[in-house]
């Protein structure tokens, strides 16, 4: 499977364990940065991931920084992109099954290295359930000007 990753300075090291464990394992993986532990800023490489998922060149996408929230939060401003922030194997699982994910982030200061593995495994070889989740997926990337929730969401 084609996979890219990306991260921000303070997840580096996540980044280089996982990019080598994934090869290890076959897939090819295309490392989008940064190259070193210098400060950067996490939306510049959410949006060069969200970039390359969006537009196919990568079936599925690893978004990394300190917490996840923030490089998570700039990867969904792509609404062909749907980034769940997971920090063990049963988000990761419900993101795919529900909720169709094609990136997931997570947080290199909240989580270690083998439960980052443990998600992205499951990420990995989870199918989308579609069915009755497909209609809300489809409202994720065409999101109204204007929401209004029905009323089973209220």
């Amino acid at each position: 499977m084609r996979i890219a990753i990306a991260s921000d300075h303070a997840a580096i090291e996540m980044k280089a364990a996982l990019h080598e464990w994934l090869v290890e394992k076959g897939h090819e993986v295309a490392d989008l940065g940064p190259a070193d532990g210098e400060r950067v800023d996490y939306p510049d490489y959410g949006y060069k991931l969200a970039s390359v998922v969006a537009d196919g060149t990568a079936m599925r996408g690893i978004a990394l920084c300190g917490s996840g929230l923030g490089i998570s939060m700039s990867v969904n401003r792509n609404p062909n992109c749907r980034c769940a922030m997971v920090s063990e194997p049963t988000s990761a699982r419900l993101a795919r099954e529900h909720n169709d994910a094609n990136v997931i982030a997570m947080g290199a200061r909240l989580i270690g290295i083998e439960q980052a593995k443990a998600c992205v495994q499951t990420f990995l070889e989870t199918a989308f359930e579609g069915g009755r989740h497909q209609g809300r997926v489809d409202k994720l990337s065409a999101p109204p000007a204007t929401a209004t929730p029905t009323s089973e969401s209220a």
